[in-house]
């Protein structure tokens, strides 16, 4: 079966303003004549790093790369299916992976929980552009420092995948005094359903009943969050 071809506009230094089919090619050139990257289009980045007929097919299937956080949340399904090998997907999951990082402030073991804003902070480049809901339990020690963070539950939360007696049994071996919950709305809406609102209330319970103090529960959307304490759920 023939190779489908996609017409693109890709702004390459030696093509710019000129129309390219994909498989793409891009001619060794001096170190000199390279462009800065700060002056480089995404499709351009993309490909400087992916090659440049994964930056094709991307720059076919989503609009030219407007959007690299749209990008980031695309299902890797769909990047297979658009054609893009395994080997170029995993790269462009690294990528991913090093944006996040960069993104996120510091909260590391050790350090002290100082309020919703801080943890917010950290968790949202990691959690905002997620399509399924992980619910994170964030284990802290007498003086409220960090000890660790883990994954206790991941799908739906109407699906009842956080239970009570599952998420302490992490934190418990952690030999936690105190606790902070953190979860993603893959909507963008970090409004607390009836069920979040639920949960939230089984988890208080039985935090007091086994001496586990829970501090607060924040629900990350894209570009705002919602803090159980600071907003008045609690």
């Amino acid at each position: 079966m023939a190779a489908r071809t996609v017409q693109l506009e890709l702004s390459f230094p030696t093509v710019r303003d000129a129309q390219v089919t994909y498989p793409l090619s891009i001619p060794s050139r001096s170190a000199t004549s390279r462009p800065s990257p700060a002056t480089m289009s995404n499709a351009e980045l993309l490909a400087l790093l992916l090659g440049t007929r994964t930056a094709a097919i991307l720059a076919a299937t989503h609009s030219g790369v407007s959007s690299l956080r749209e990008l980031a949340s695309t299902h890797a399904a769909d990047h297979r299916d658009a054609g893009i090998s395994a080997a170029a997907l995993h790269r462009l999951e690294a990528v991913v992976e090093i944006a996040r990082r960069f993104g996120e402030t510091g909260w590391v073991s050790g350090t002290p929980f100082t309020g919703s804003a801080a943890v917010y902070d950290h968790y949202r480049e990691r959690l905002a552009c997620e399509l399924v809901e992980y619910f994170i339990a964030v284990s802290l020690d007498n003086k409220h420092r960090k000890i660790r963070d883990v994954v206790v539950g991941q799908g739906s939360l109407t699906a009842s995948i956080v239970h009570p007696r599952d998420v302490f049994a992490r934190v418990i071996r952690d030999a936690a005094a105190a606790v902070v919950f953190v979860h993603n709305h893959p909507s963008g809406d970090p409004t607390p359903s009836r069920e979040d609102v639920d949960i939230t209330r089984r988890l208080r319970d039985v935090g007091e009943l086994i001496g586990i103090r829970v501090l607060d529960h924040i629900i990350i959307g894209r570009g705002r969050y919602v803090s159980f304490v600071d907003d008045g759920y609690w």
